[in-house]
């Protein structure tokens, strides 16, 4: 079986054993040894019931670990040692999950690993391997988040906000190490979106879609970083546009903005350019003014509004836009070493770059960064000696 279909059948899996009793750590740790388990033989004996042998494999397993502690501690434990026969039940608690595994009790980064595990059924090794940490440390991560939530029940209603904020998380990751967490956070904001049909839900997808689209041109040779106006468009990935404009669409007409569609119709906007130079950037600027309004004024909307403002109407007026906005926020000199040069003051924007790079979050970035302030200055130099 394809690991991402058995991947699919987790969160079920773990419903059933929490409706049978188990508590929802030790259920989601039964669930993956029973998946590791699965991985390891299923291509050699395929079952005829994935889930339901997923079910008996981690019902035995929770009976294990359970009569393990009891036998430690001295006690019996009174339950059945077979799950009754017949086929699983149909019974489907992901969405529980989603809102369980992204509880606002939980620090971001501990529902995200969380969320990926019991709702991505990833083993931790492969949530290690994409954060790029030791399995020990993100084993000790998941093991926290799942002592905070002892004793919620999977009833409990979540904050779809937090979830789509946890999603987008993931998404923002990338690619690392064998799981390409796009792409994950892709099918689990797909799954989310049908079982909720909330538009914002549809606006996620959409603006993941809309970026994804574009992921084969963002690197040149070398792992380079391409920005957005250099990007060869040709590469886009026109069949992933066409389905994020077709889910925003439907998710606009619902007349229930929020700041994910916001997000989505700049993304839009983007795509819809036949070359960078015929970007609608008066509309961007529009959506921008919105997404300020849904975000209560949030300074990175106002950093990228600066930008936008900066093509639709001149370097000047994105100088204007950019004088409000905090000078400690993360890329704020790279955007001022845009305008800068925009507006041809060669040298200040050399000196921004050169300040960006040195405060780059990422190696890549740090250079893309650096090679632009050396293409500056040259001009400046040029300029100078002409």
């Amino acid at each position: 079986m394809n690991e991402r279909v058995l991947r699919e059948l987790v969160p079920a899996v773990i419903g059933i054993l929490v409706r049978r009793g188990a508590d929802f750590a030790s259920a989601e740790d039964a669930v993956q040894e029973a998946l590791i388990r699965a991985l390891e033989t299923w291509p050699d004996d395929p079952p005829r019931d994935p889930k339901g042998w997923l079910v008996a494999a981690a019902w035995r397993k929770f009976l294990d670990a359970a009569r393990a502690e009891a036998s430690r501690r001295g006690r019996e434990l009174a339950v059945d040692a077979e799950p009754p026969p017949g086929a699983a039940p149909a019974t489907d608690d992901t969405l529980r999950l989603y809102f369980l595994c992204a509880h606002p009790a939980l620090p971001h980064s501990s529902a995200v690993a969380l969320t990926l595990r019991a709702v991505g059924g990833l083993t931790t090794r492969q949530i290690a391997a994409a954060y790029l940490v030791p399995e020990a440390t993100m084993a000790q991560r998941i093991s926290r988040a799942k002592r905070k939530l002892a004793g919620l029940a999977l009833d409990q209603p979540g904050d779809p906000a937090t979830v789509l904020r946890v999603l987008y998380l993931v998404f923002n990751e990338g690619y690392s190490g064998d799981v390409d967490l796009a792409a994950e956070a892709i099918r689990l904001t797909r799954q989310l979106h049908t079982l909720t049909g909330d538009p914002e839900a549809a606006g996620l997808l959409a603006l993941m879609l809309l970026h994804h689209a574009r992921r084969a041109s963002r690197t040149g040779p070398g792992g380079r970083l391409v920005p957005l106006g250099r990007q060869d468009r040709s590469r886009w990935d026109t069949g992933l546009i066409a389905e994020g404009v077709t889910v925003l669409q439907e998710a606009l007409a619902r007349d229930r903005l929020g700041e994910y569609q916001a997000q989505a119709a700049v993304a839009a906007l983007h795509a819809d350019a036949p070359t960078a130079a015929e970007t609608d950037w008066v509309q961007i600027v529009e959506w921008y003014d919105e997404l300020l309004r849904l975000t209560g004024d949030s300074p990175v909307v106002r950093l990228n509004r600066a930008v936008a403002v900066g093509e639709a109407d001149g370097a000047r007026a994105g100088l204007a836009a950019l004088a409000g906005v905090d000078p400690a926020l993360p890329r704020y000199q790279a955007v001022a070493a845009y305008l800068h040069e925009r507006d041809g003051d060669l040298e200040r924007a050399a000196d921004l770059y050169a300040a960006a790079a040195r405060a780059a979050p990422s190696v890549p970035e740090r250079d893309h960064l650096t090679r632009e302030a050396a293409r500056v200055r040259q001009l400046h130099n040029r300029a100078a000696s002409a």
